[in-house]
């Protein structure tokens, strides 16, 4: 089913909604991509791994399990029951290492023994909060700028912390956004950026694609990337837009969702 939203669907930012979608999104990116590279590009999936603790909490069980009582009636003994019997159940936390996959775009120039021209990253929850995933994309980040290699992110959420590599001062100074498309292009200066700057109610943008030695630059359009990702995930479907969007959206901006998807008026009134 085709997209309510001109643009990106707030809607899609939901933690819980996010993984697959972005997993997607990548997919959708790089077939879109892959005719337009051909004969002497190829544009690959590649997986950014890190390792990250994940916590699982035990509930105890209702019934508290005593020890069983000694053989004999010491003094000790007797003490160290009561004690036990006395005290709080506690909460048992066991923690796990939790491997954490990110995928990504590498154009890859089969001329050069398959060179990595241009990396293409879609910013994550984790990448933008403090932790190992943020981590693990500033290590990438800061790899790709150090080399001879083209740098391009698409972040498609509002909350967070900034991550992507033009300083948010700077990006902010060129007018409001919801969304940003950041390239960073590795022959020229490092320190100068393409910024496709997008609220919630405008279309995603055609982002120019940098490769190798010169040659033209090609369209990456990442509206009808999306817009594969929302049919073929059955969104429309899965989505209740008669609840408040998640995360908020500012109040005027919710007003226009409301009216775009039909929000009842009684449901606006409770949300607020």
């Amino acid at each position: 089913m085709p997209m309510t939203f001109p643009g990106m669907d707030p809607y899609l930012e939901d933690p819980l909604i996010w993984p697959g979608l972005h997993n997607a999104l990548i997919v959708y990116l790089r077939d879109q991509l892959q005719p337009k590279l051909r004969p002497r590009y190829v544009a690959a999936m590649e997986e950014r791994v890190y390792i990250e603790a994940r916590s699982r909490q035990v509930v105890p069980d209702v019934s508290i399990r005593r020890p069983r009582e000694p053989e004999h009636e010491g003094g000790v003994a007797v003490a160290v029951a009561v004690a036990v019997a006395e005290a709080d159940e506690p909460a048992l936390v066991q923690v796990d290492p939790l491997e954490v996959h990110q995928s990504y775009i590498a154009i890859l120039d089969l001329r050069s023994g398959q060179k990595i021209v241009t990396v293409i990253e879609v910013v994550s929850p984790s990448n933008k909060a403090p932790g190992l995933g943020r981590e693990s994309y500033e290590a990438k980040q800061n790899e790709v700028l150090g080399s001879d290699a083209h740098w391009l992110e698409i972040d498609l959420l509002r909350t967070g912390q900034h991550v992507v590599a033009v300083p948010e001062w700077s990006a902010r100074g060129m007018g409001y956004y919801d969304y940003l498309v950041c390239v960073n292009r590795a022959y020229g200066m490092r320190n100068r950026y393409e910024l496709y700057l997008r609220g919630v109610r405008e279309r995603l943008p055609r982002v120019r694609v940098p490769l190798a030695d010169g040659d033209p630059d090609v369209a990456m359009d990442v509206q009808a990337a999306m817009a594969r990702v929302y049919d073929g995930g059955a969104y429309d479907q899965r989505i209740d837009y008669h609840a408040p969007c998640r995360p908020p959206l500012r109040p005027a901006d919710q007003a226009w969702v409301d009216e775009l998807v039909g929000r009842p008026a009684e449901g606006r009134a409770q949300s607020e």
